[in-house]
């Protein structure tokens, strides 16, 4: 990774030589955060006593020489360097995040300058084509024969709006039924431009959307409870949490069976298990669990339907159930083996 780190080095300085006049180079490295902070016209144009406008101008017209004498293989070391690039995205999906592009280049968590200065490098390179960053879009770096940034942006949104009107998170193999891409690893390249988008566990959903983004302890506590398919011990949930790939994953056994009393998706099953009331399973204790099955039947149930019907609503064992339809004050036995509600 050191040889990366060197060929991507001397092609910003190979880039920067050609620029004449130090204060276009202290334009263009300061507009890119080259030493590691990004500054913005209005920051530059007052350094330089210029208006923003202007400072504007000038960057543009810099890249666009630049890019002129890059496509005439004038500007040392940037052919390597762009060749380094493209090989790396070609196995990302062709596009990538800037950030985990070069973390990827360099082998290791990247500094701001060095990301700073793979976009500089993609800005002046006719090889490589960068998404510009706004309230929709991460910056990210493409190979160019595959789309410019209005070519890639039109792509992202064509992935939003196939979630958007599936209204569930979906798998890359369900998003590749409904795109036109080459390998579902395109996609994913494509969606994970998107500040829209979201990825957990293999699904790709809105980043509103709770189960691919999870933001709080009780939306992980869903996800987990979820994934799993089945009711799960708290200190399971807890334990399930920290060795997941969610962000800020460091929580208490404590607080995750806080959480669980407070929210009305979960339900207390049995003795510190929890299930999802969507699964069907009711709230209350034992005794008013038998009497909703009670008033739902609308006749008297035989001492086998009444726990076979607990069980599916609570994780406990047969006798509790069995001693509570001996409490006279709330049922009633009707023969020999069935049970109705105790009139009062």
């Amino acid at each position: 990774m050191e040889q990366n780190a060197k060929t991507i080095e001397e092609a910003i300085k190979g880039s920067l030589s050609i620029i004449e006049q130090d204060r276009e180079r202290e334009i263009i490295s300061r507009r890119f955060g080259l030493t590691g902070y990004k500054e913005t016209l209005e920051q530059i144009g007052d350094m330089l006593s210029i208006t923003r406008e202007r400072v504007r101008q000038l960057e543009k017209a810099i890249l666009i020489r630049l890019r002129v004498v890059s496509e005439d293989d004038e500007i040392p070391a940037l052919p390597a360097a762009e060749k380094l690039l493209i090989r790396n995205l070609t196995e990302m999906g062709r596009v990538a995040k800037v950030s985990d592009l070069a973390d990827k280049v360099y082998g290791r968590e990247t500094t701001p300058a060095e990301r700073a200065g793979l976009s500089f490098i993609a800005s002046v390179s006719s090889g490589l084509t960068v998404v510009d960053e706004n309230d929709r879009y991460f910056q990210a770096i493409g190979i160019a024969e595959y789309g410019d940034d209005r070519e890639i942006k039109k792509k992202v949104d064509e992935i939003i709006e196939v979630i958007k009107k599936n209204k569930a998170p979906m798998t890359l193999d369900e998003l590749d039924s409904q795109l036109n891409y080459e390998h579902p690893s395109h996609i994913a390249a494509i969606a994970s431009v998107s500040k829209l988008l979201a990825t957990l566990n293999g699904l790709w959903g809105l980043a509103k959307w709770p189960t691919v983004n999870p933001k709080n302890i009780r939306d992980k506590i869903y996800v987990v409870l979820e994934n799993n398919k089945e009711p799960m011990h708290f200190s399971d949930i807890a334990k399930t949490i920290s060795e997941s790939n969610f962000k800020r994953k460091n929580v208490t056994v404590q607080a995750i069976h806080n959480e669980l009393i407070k929210d009305s998706r979960f339900v207390l099953i049995g003795r510190g298990i929890y299930a999802l009331d969507s699964w069907g399973y009711k709230k209350g204790t034992v005794s008013e669990i038998i009497t909703s099955i009670l008033k739902e039947a609308g006749k008297p149930l035989t001492r086998e339907e009444i726990v076979r019907e607990v069980l599916h609503s609570r994780k406990v064992k047969e006798t509790t159930i069995l001693l509570n339809l001996q409490n006279k004050k709330y049922f009633e036995k009707v023969d020999r083996n069935a049970y109705t509600i105790a009139k009062k």
